[in-house]
C-alpha cells in the first residue's frame, strides 16, 4: 500500500489537518508527524541550537515538541522510514489561510513540501483561503472542496507519477468556496504580494516596549493575463503553482557580470 506523510504548519491537533487525513485514509496509509504548537509564518527553518523530542500521539501519529514543519519532515524521513525507504507522497497542510505569491517565502506549510523535495520525496503544499480574518474556516468550515481536490491530486500522484522534476513541489489554493460554487482549477505562477506596514507598538504593565506583527490584507499587483494565483482564486478557481527551489534569477547573470566589469 502506498504512504503519504502529512505534516502542517497550524499545529498536530489542527482542524486543516484532521480535514487532510479524513481525505487520504481511504487511498493510502497515512503518517502524521506535525509541531506541537502553531509554527506559521516560520519559513523553512531547521532548529539546530536545541534537541527535538517526537512524542507518539497515536498509531502513526507523532508530534515534535516545538518543532517546526521543516523539522518534523528531515526527524520522519531520517528516522520512521527505515532501510533507505521513503514515503511515496509528503502533503503538508491543510493550511488555514492562503499561501501565494511571496508569501510562500515566510510559509511554514510550503517549507515542509521544499525539505521533502529536497529529500528526494515528490510533495504537495495545499492552503485554504480565508474570506475575512478566517473566522469562518475556524469555525465549522467543511473543507470540503479542499478535500475533494487533494484526494484527487494524491491519488493522480499514486497512480500514475509526480508531474515535476527533483527539487520542485505543487502548491495549492482552495478559494473559500463549496465545491459547486468552484470554477474548475488553474495552473498559475506566483503573484507580485504588495505589502503594508502592518506593527502594532504596545507597553507591558513595566512600560516596557513590544510589538505585535499584524496580517496583511491579500493585496496584489494584477497581471497583464490573470495568470497568477491571488487572481485565480478572486475568480473562484482552485490555484495549482509549480514551485522551483532554485532562485538564481538567471536572466540577471549577464547584466552582473557587465556591471562589474563597467
Amino acid at each position: 500500500m502506498k504512504q503519504i506523510l502529512l505534516t502542517n504548519d497550524d499545529g498536530f491537533d489542527a482542524i486543516g489537518l484532521k480535514a487532510l487525513i479524513e481525505a487520504l485514509r481511504p487511498i493510502a496509509k497515512i503518517i502524521i508527524v506535525a509541531p506541537a504548537k502553531n509554527k506559521s509564518a516560520c519559513g523553512h527553518s531547521l532548529t539546530l541550537d536545541r534537541p527535538l523530542k517526537l512524542d507518539r500521539v497515536d498509531d502513526d501519529y507523532y508530534r515534535v515538541d516545538d518543532g517546526s514543519p521543516t523539522d518534523c519532515v528531515f526527524i520522519s524521513l531520517n528516522n520512521l522510514f527505515k532501510d533507505g525507504y521513503k514515503p511515496d507522497l509528503v502533503i503538508s497542510g491543510i493550511n488555514i489561510g492562503a499561501n501565494m505569491g511571496e508569501d510562500i517565502t515566510y510559509s511554514g506549510t510550503a517549507a515542509a513540501a521544499m525539505e521533502a523535495v529536497l529529500q528526494g520525496v515528490p510533495a504537495i503544499a495545499i492552503s485554504q483561503v480565508c474570506k475575512k480574518g478566517c473566522n469562518d474556516i475556524k469555525n465549522g468550515w467543511d473543507f470540503a472542496l479542499a478535500r475533494q481536490t487533494i484526494a484527487s491530486l494524491a491519488k493522480k500522484i499514486l497512480d500514475n507519477n509526480f508531474p515535476l522534476e527533483e527539487r520542485k513541489f505543487l502548491n495549492v489554493n482552495i478559494p473559500p468556496i463549496k465545491p459547486d460554487e468552484c470554477n474548475g482549477i488553474k495552473i498559475t505562477n506566483a503573484g507580485y504580494r504588495e505589502y503594508g506596514n502592518d506593527t502594532h507598538r504596545h507597553h507591558n504593565p513595566r512600560g516596557e516596549e513590544f510589538y505585535w506583527v499584524g496580517l496583511h490584507p491579500l493585496i496584489w499587483k494584477e497581471s497583464e493575463n490573470k495568470t497568477c494565483d491571488f487572481e485565480a482564486i478572486k475568480a473562484n478557481y482552485i490555484s495549482i503553482t509549480p514551485i522551483m527551489l532554485d532562485l538564481t534569477s538567471y536572466e540577471d547573470i549577464e547584466n552582473i557580470e557587465n556591471w562589474l566589469n563597467n
